[in-house]
C-alpha cells in the first residue's frame, strides 16, 4: 500500500499521510485527521488502529471489519470543533464502498473527543447507509 495514494483522499502517498498515524509514528492533530486516518484503516482493514482509537466508553469489542466491503473514497461535508485548540468535535462525512462489486454510500456525522491528550472517536450522532 505504500506507494499509493493514501485513501483518506489526500494527494500524499499513504505512508506518509495516514500510514503515519496507523504505525504509530505520529497522533492526528485534529478531529478530522482522526477522521481521515480511521477511514484508511477500514480501507487497510486495520483493526488494531481502529479499536485504539475508538472512545474507551464506546470501544466494541471488535472493530467489526468486513472483507467483503472495499472503502474507496472519502468526502469530508462538514467540520465543527475538533482543531489543536479544541476538546471535542465532529466531522459529517459520505464514505464511499463496494459491497460484493455493489457501491453503496455510508453518511455518518461523527463526534471525536480528545481522551488522555489523544483525539478518539466517541460515536456517531446521525448515520446513514445508501444504497
Amino acid at each position: 500500500m505504500s506507494p499509493r495514494t493514501c485513501p483518506c483522499g489526500s494527494s500524499d502517498p499513504y505512508r506518509d499521510c495516514c500510514g503515519r498515524f496507523h504505525r504509530g509514528e505520529a497522533a492526528p492533530a485534529t478531529a478530522e485527521q482522526l477522521m481521515r486516518s480511521r477511514f484508511s484503516a477500514f480501507a487497510a482493514g486495520d483493526e488494531a488502529y481502529l479499536l485504539h482509537t475508538w472512545h474507551p466508553s464506546a470501544r466494541p469489542p471488535r472493530a467489526g471489519l468486513d472483507r467483503r466491503v472495499r472503502w474507496v473514497r472519502l468526502e469530508i461535508l462538514e467540520t465543527t470543533g475538533g482543531s489543536v485548540v479544541h476538546t471535542e468535535g465532529t466531522v459529517r462525512f459520505r464514505a464511499h464502498y463496494q459491497d460484493r462489486g455493489r457501491p453503496g454510500e455510508l453518511e455518518e456525522n461523527s463526534r471525536f473527543v480528545r481522551f488522555e491528550g489523544r483525539w478518539v472517536y466517541a460515536g456517531a450522532t446521525q448515520q446513514q447507509r445508501l444504497p
